[in-house]
């Protein structure tokens, strides 16, 4: 019979990805906890995880059971708050977020969910995140919808074009626009974070232009400082702009990206209206 102990000790090791962080959190030792997964392993009659060497990953079987495991320890600390008369206490809302967000706007959100809701950060790449929200890791990513994420639980938070970002003073800083042509004599700046970063490549060198090249880091944060600071330029979203520099369209440089929220598909509650995560993100986006 499967115990509400095997489902909290499968929550753990889906949570932390690894058996030694699991056995931490549950404050056993690793070869019990070891033991515990092979057992409720043997009573679903299937493998639950796939063991790597420094971390599991979920089954197809496993992703089924996440569902089901959070709704039942769910249940049961409403039960115990029953009991002692008292509100059960929220578990942190796991939020996992793409590198090219603005700092400023996923600030906000944060500041706005934590003063209502414990919650988590977490950064990754789009795949990563995807990869985490399938195997119950986390609740929620802010990621880049694509087509097919309409048919899963998702809501659009923003949607905006790419510009060429330049210092203010910069003689093309006044400018209605940019040709290619312009940019060729200016020293570039490549975020590495961008996830159309071979497709600006590839339309820059189709326009037979290769400027040199000042930084390429993947830390958005220092990339925009080093503009701001006149070592460079780059392309990026409209909505990094931020003190000191100034965005320029380039003309047929026809980019354009959308920002959503998803959740995980026991999770739909997150996507309410006036739910905390909607509120905040509205904000942080507005």
């Amino acid at each position: 019979m499967i115990k509400r102990t095997h489902l909290r000790q499968f929550l753990a090791l889906v949570e932390t990805g690894n058996f030694t962080r699991a056995a931490e959190r549950l404050g056993v030792a690793q070869p019990t906890l070891s033991a515990a997964i092979a057992e409720l392993e043997r009573m679903a009659g299937t493998l639950l995880f796939q063991r790597e060497r420094r971390q599991v990953r979920l089954t197809e079987a496993g992703a089924k059971l996440v569902a089901h495991a959070r709704a039942i320890e769910r249940e049961f600390r409403a039960a115990e708050a029953a009991f002692n008369d008292a509100p059960a206490p929220l578990s942190p809302l796991r939020l996992g977020v793409i590198p090219s967000i603005a700092t400023t706007s996923l600030a906000l959100i944060a500041r706005a969910l934590s003063q209502i809701q414990p919650m988590t950060l977490s950064e990754g790449t789009d795949a990563e995140l995807r990869r985490k929200l399938g195997e119950g890791q986390i609740d929620a990513i802010i990621t880049l919808l694509r087509l097919e994420d309409a048919n899963r639980p998702s809501v659009t938070l923003l949607e905006e074009g790419y510009r060429l970002l330049l210092p203010e003073g910069h003689a093309l800083a006044n400018a209605a626009s940019i040709n290619a042509r312009d940019v060729a004599s200016e020293t570039m700046i490549a975020r590495r974070s961008c996830e159309i970063l071979s497709e600006t490549s590839r339309w820059f060198t189709q326009r037979g232009v290769r400027p040199p090249f000042f930084l390429r880091l993947a830390n958005d944060d220092r990339c925009l400082a080093m503009v701001r600071a006149g070592m460079g330029v780059t392309t990026a979203p409209q909505s990094l702009v931020g003190t000191g520099i100034v965005a320029v369209p380039l003309a047929d440089y026809d980019f354009r990206r959308t920002l959503g929220l998803l959740t995980a598909r026991d999770r739909p509650d997150l996507l309410v209206s006036d739910h905390p995560l909607i509120i905040a993100c509205r904000a942080g986006f507005s």
